[in-house]
């Protein structure tokens, strides 16, 4: 990148045009709220008003200085304010309300918190647990566990539960990213403090990180990476490459345990970067190549060592999983999605957008018309400068693979694309390809900073004018894709059953709780019951990714071992129709509540279908009791083992 402190380097490249304006000074620099203009002869041998003197008052002259801490302080503060208002409707009940879609992975992410709290307070393992789909287990390390973000929560997570921890996360990962690009943005490639803001913002809160952000914090919590990509490109200058690759080391360790997705993301868009740049300027490649080499092998090093036991276990411990569920493997952005608005911003339209990708949590594009055509208007603009033409290379290589394996145009297939040449590949199998827009988004908030930058330095007739249309400019590209506030939905509360610990009486250490229906993709009550109460007993099911049938090594699919009982309640809870019975199914049923050694059967009276499923489950088990706010079934006879 065109740093103006450190020119030099493999992207440093020819210099962008120096501001004429005087810079202020280190220690207060000035917000460009209006422009200066400069001062004339005549205004600068005209008396000055007299500023009173430490004579005159008596005591020393104080002034209130517009320093670069409290600059910083101000936009983090605007960036908090507007991940509150985005998260404002959660944060009005976080145990009770939820995204109005895919309510499953906000259940996930809660029950991994809770792990994290077993993780600190009884020193369980943290790679796999049997905590949910017991007695398999789950591999934790395969399914983004996000113990980087969950142990700094424990404090949280015990005092107010996995809920407010869900919604903290979420708030602080979309204010955070925003932060960390912008203080990188400022210190190393803008100096205007608006244009490090804009791109900060962008990077923030553009429609990709609000689509995930009802449900994934792991993914937005992106404030690593400007860090990680900074000190890539310090490697291509360094002067001491073993000590800056084992720093680059210590955040990709990092980020390894927030989301290691986004990792790749970020190694693959800093060599699309830096080829592009080589490409452009070959000569650079003989400086950078001897300390890029060095820092980039330190970092390897380093980073395999703390990764290597974790990463063991993901690729080859066990319920461990090669490639996606075909479910997701082929997910891609329609091209008509680049130019409509996102779904929770100011101009999305829910119903528009509902063939343009492949769920409303993976609205990886949505820039709108106006932005894509500001975005062209930038790179034809500002086509000299070589940092222009990389980005512009970048964002447009993972916006094409993000399209998948085929090509559509509102839902209209067109033919095949790239993408089907690379996704066998090892890594790439394990990639959610319309993901590949969060890279072309954050490259869209890098040139969204340098047109900022290059339109204040502009030194026309009028500056006034020209910043005023560039104002303009931007509020028409950015305010149709404003952040509101994410859509909500009431969800059921954890019984008192649970919370009043009336189901220690029943379960052992290593029996379930069987929440009915029973926990799957798209039933996670139950495992909201089990992160309540920081995973104090275990459950058969529940929603992450596990090799087919349970066999380690085999393609991955959402859920554990099929069970077709838990199929058939399923059916029942979503559409009232009690099945017949027969011994075949109650022996099946026996079966499976011994190999979950299950101890107790537990439906809530305020579960949909409550009244088919209780029938349905008397006809395999017999007559349960009511209990608090539950209907419980004692298996204990039934599922023993010895019996």
């Amino acid at each position: 990148m065109v740093s103006y402190r450190t020119p030099v380097g493999v992207i440093a490249g020819p210099a962008a045009p120096a501001p004429t304006e005087t810079p202020a000074a280190p220690t207060a620099p000035a917000v460009p709220t209006a422009p200066v203009e400069p001062t004339t002869p005549a205004e600068s041998t005209a008396p000055a008003e007299k500023e009173p003197s430490a004579e005159d008052s008596g005591a020393a002259p104080t002034r209130w200085r517009w320093t670069r801490r409290r600059q910083h302080l101000a936009v983090g503060g605007l960036f908090l304010l507007a991940a509150l208002w985005v998260t404002s409707r959660i944060w009005l009940d976080p145990s009770g309300r939820v995204a109005s879609l895919y309510t499953g992975d906000p259940a996930q992410v809660q029950f991994f918190l809770a792990h994290s709290v077993r993780v600190v307070l009884h020193g369980e393992y943290p790679f796999y647990t049997e905590q949910f789909n017991y007695p398999d287990g789950v591999n934790l390390m395969a399914n983004t566990a996000v113990l980087a973000l969950g142990i700094p929560m424990v404090p949280v997570t015990l005092l107010f539960g996995p809920a407010v921890s869900f919604v903290v996360l979420v708030t602080l990962g979309l204010a955070g990213t925003a932060m960390a690009w912008y203080l990188m943005l400022s210190r190393h490639l803008v100096r205007t403090p608006l244009a490090a803001a804009v791109g900060g913002w962008f990077c923030g809160f553009s429609p990709a990180m609000l689509s995930h952000a009802s449900w994934h914090p792991n993914i937005i919590s992106q404030f690593l990476l400007p860090f990680i990509v900074w000190r890539v490109l310090v490697l291509t200058r360094s002067k001491r490459p073993v000590r800056d690759g084992a720093l680059l080391a210590l955040l990709v360790t990092a980020q390894a345990f927030i989301n290691e997705e986004i990792l790749l993301f970020t190694a693959l868009a800093c060599g699309v970067f830096l080829l592009a740049v080589l490409a452009q300027e070959p000569a650079r490649w003989r400086a950078a190549w001897r300390p890029l080499g060095a820092g980039v092998a330190t970092c390897a090093l380093l980073a395999g060592a703390l990764l290597a036991y974790p990463l063991y276990v993901q690729f080859a411990g066990p319920m461990a999983y090669h490639g996606l569920s075909d479910a997701v493997r082929d997910y891609g952005n329609d091209i008509a999605a680049f130019f409509a608005p996102g779904s929770p911003t100011l101009g999305g339209n829910q119903r528009a957008n509902i063939n343009l990708a492949p769920n409303y949590s993976e609205e990886n594009a949505f820039f709108g018309w106006s932005l894509s055509l500001l975005t062209i208007g930038i790179v034809v603009w500002l086509r000299r400068e070589l940092i222009v033409r990389a980005l512009a290379v970048t964002g447009v290589f993972f916006a094409v693979l993000s399209l998948g394996e085929r090509v559509s145009w509102w839902d209209r297939e067109l033919f095949t694309g790239p993408w089907q040449w690379l996704v066998h590949l090892p890594l790439l199998d394990a990639v959610v390809p319309t993901r590949f827009g969060l890279i072309t988004s954050v490259v869209i908030g890098l040139l969204l900073a340098l047109a900022v930058e290059r339109a204040w330095a502009l030194r026309p007739a009028d500056r006034r004018t020209v910043r005023v249309l560039t104002a303009a400019g931007l509020a028409f590209a950015l305010l149709p894709i404003a952040p509101m506030p994410l859509r909500m939905v009431s969800r059921p509360p954890v019984p008192d059953f649970i919370t009043a610990d009336r189901w220690r009486a029943y379960v052992g250490p290593d029996q379930t709780l069987v929440p009915i229906p029973v926990p799957s993709m798209g039933n996670t009550h139950g495992m909201r019951w089990a992160a309540a109460t920081n995973l104090d007993f275990k459950i058969p099911g529940g929603y992450f990714l596990a090799p087919r049938n349970g066999n380690t090594g085999d393609p991955g699919r959402f859920g554990g071992r099929p069970s077709g009982v838990g199929q058939m309640l399923e059916e029942v809870a979503t559409t009232g129709r009690t099945p017949t019975l027969d011994d075949r199914q109650r022996r099946r049923f026996t079966d499976e509540l011994r190999h979950w050694r299950a101890a107790i059967l537990v439906l809530p009276l305020q579960q949909q279908n409550a009244e088919p499923l209780r029938r349905a489950v008397e006809e395999l088990v017999g007559p349960g009791r009511q209990e608090l706010d539950v209907w419980v079934w004692d298996v204990r006879a039934l599922s023993d083992r010895s019996v």
